[in-house]
């Protein structure tokens, strides 16, 4: 696979949990949850204070809070999906790579939830969605825009299975289908859009990009290929939308399949307004080769180029991009929008006031009421005593549509007690995806993954504020 980004454990068993299979769809399997808040007063404090000590204020000073460690705290954590209901609710779905104690038979990588019920203040115990005999990879959550309740979450099981799973009770009761089955050729990559009954998960194989859609909230699927006069190579979908009209949007990339450190990525924009029957396809950009990472372990494809995309209130479509125009040089960050249902979109924007020689990647975006969109991105611009580059997080949101835009804000911030976060900066990205999210009252959550280097170790990290 391209992106080389789904870690599995050389330690991984194959084994069944006991709370049943899904190799028939579509399969429906109730799993219940028990939620509880899980941060006292005594270690609110106490994480306060420690924070406090390492000088650790650039989020604060931005309006939002310092970053904290979520889920799990021993173990990796990897590529953390984020979404947000109506009801103050807060979710975040991310594979857990190691033991997971309420669930001793689970495989790894597994699928745990986090759930806040009070907007992000204090957060439950995480929970495995599913347990089974294969690892699940490619973490994806969302909240229905239409009802602002009903919770859908996707992933891929083992390298021949997406499944999608829906809840209508605040994630405590799941049903789970298989939207798509390969027998001999192995799929990646799903990424999950929906909107009322609509249900759509993409994925590819290989150079092709399929959509798996279902208009019956995710009992039955059926796929169509949305690039079937691709060239050979890779194409990976990174970010989706359903607008206010019913209108589903994927960005994807179209990667080389040889000489991945010199030949450029094509980034496109496709359309469906037949509920994913058929496509127009719009290229927003072709990026060159992106920069070598071997150095952490990661292949050509970790650095590359992808888009995620949104869409707000009344139907503008927001995407945001890493992009390069020197042959393994540094990639920037740019913002582009449609106000004609992706006909048109406007001249890219680079976003980031970092210098030109500071390296961009892992874009996240999302929007709200009618022009409020926020951008998040993490890049290159600090560096360690010894001047290497660390990376950080940063942030910057609009009121106008991206007119204009609020200063930058650093989310990322020092921590205590991890070799790999700096008082600069963190050593790598742990994951090339990460996610945010807006929620009822108008708070943004954020949350990513920084760790030593490609391998492990790895944890993610979450802040909220405006």
């Amino acid at each position: 696979m391209l992106n080389n980004q789904d870690r599995v454990p050389s330690s991984a068993v194959l084994q069944d949990s006991g709370t049943g299979c899904y190799d028939r769809p579509p399969l429906r399997l109730p799993v219940n949850f028990r939620t509880s808040r899980s941060m006292t007063q005594k270690s609110a404090i106490s994480f306060v204070f420690v924070l406090i000590l390492t000088g650790s204020f650039a989020a604060a000073d931005s309006g939002f809070t310092l970053q904290r460690r979520l889920g799990y705290h021993f173990g990796d954590q990897w590529e953390p999906a984020a979404t947000a209901d109506a009801h103050g609710h807060i979710y975040i779905l991310v594979p857990q790579y190691g033991p997971v104690p309420e669930c001793p038979a689970c495989i790894a990588p597994i699928m745990v939830l986090l759930t806040s019920s009070d907007n992000g203040i204090s957060w439950g115990s995480p929970r495995p969605l599913l347990t089974s005999a294969s690892g699940q990879f490619d973490a994806q959550i969302k909240v229905d825009p239409q009802d602002g309740q009903t919770l859908y979450a996707s992933w891929m099981q083992g390298k021949h299975d997406i499944v999608v799973a829906r809840s209508q009770d605040f994630g405590r009761f799941w049903y789970f289908t298989v939207a798509e089955h390969s027998s001999d050729v192995e799929i990646d990559k799903p990424v999950l859009a929906v909107r009322g009954a609509s249900v759509y998960v993409s994925f590819n194989h290989e150079q092709t990009l399929s959509i798996a859609a279902s208009h019956d909230y995710a009992q039955n699927f059926s796929s169509t290929v949305l690039n079937p006069s691709a060239d050979p190579g890779w194409s990976l979908a990174a970010g989706a939308t359903v607008d206010l009209i019913g209108n589903v949007y994927f960005s994807w990339t179209a990667y080389p399949r040889t000489d991945l450190f010199k030949r450029p990525a094509g980034v496109f924009v496709s359309r469906s307004a037949d509920g994913g029957r058929t496509w127009s396809t719009t290229s927003l950009d072709v990026s060159t080769a992106a920069p070598d990472c071997s150095a952490h372990y990661c292949s050509a494809g970790f650095l590359a180029s992808q888009m995620a995309l949104t869409s707000d209130d009344v139907g503008v479509v927001y995407a945001l991009w890493n992009s390069g125009s020197a042959v393994g040089g540094a990639q920037r960050i740019y913002f582009s929008s449609s106000t004609n249902e992706g006909e048109n979109w406007s001249a890219k924007f680079d976003v980031s006031n970092a210098a030109p020689s500071v390296e961009h990647c892992f874009p996240a975006i999302t929007a709200s009421v009618a022009g409020d969109v926020r951008i998040a991105w993490m890049d290159t611009r600090k560096v360690d005593s010894e001047n290497h580059p660390v990376w950080n997080t940063f942030y910057r949101a609009s009121t106008n549509g991206g007119a204009t835009w609020s200063a930058e804000s650093q989310l990322s911030g020092p921590v205590r007690g991890y070799d790999y976060i700096l008082p600069t900066g963190f050593l790598f990205p742990f994951g090339n995806l990460f996610s945010m999210v807006i929620d009822n009252v108008g708070l943004t959550h954020v949350v990513w993954g920084e760790g030593r280097n490609y391998r492990s170790p790895g944890s993610i990290w979450y802040v909220r504020g405006r």
